[in-house]
């Protein structure tokens, strides 16, 4: 029995087109390290929301050719633009 749950579960972990699900779970610090280990053996993808700001931050351009008083601009004319679609 215990080679067919294996054998479930590697030929699961192998499928990269399997249907997954997007899940918010919040759990005490404390209990990180055992949940990340549940995740590995299960197969699971574990992405913190630092891991995710991270990851943003280093893809995201650092030398942007615009002054703080054009982002202000760009900023105020989508903001306070006159929109009718939104009402």
């Amino acid at each position: 029995m215990a080679t067919t749950i294996l054998q479930n579960r590697t030929s699961r972990l192998s499928m990269r087109n399997i249907q997954q699900e997007d899940v918010s779970v919040k759990i005490p610090q404390s209990d990180m390290v055992f949940f990340q280990l549940f995740a590995d053996k299960m197969g699971w993808l574990v992405n913190r929301k630092q891991d995710l700001w991270e990851k943003y931050a280093i893809s995201s351009p650092q030398n942007v050719p615009l002054t703080d008083e054009e982002i202000i601009e760009e900023v105020r004319a989508v903001r306070y633009a006159k929109n009718t679609r939104c009402r």
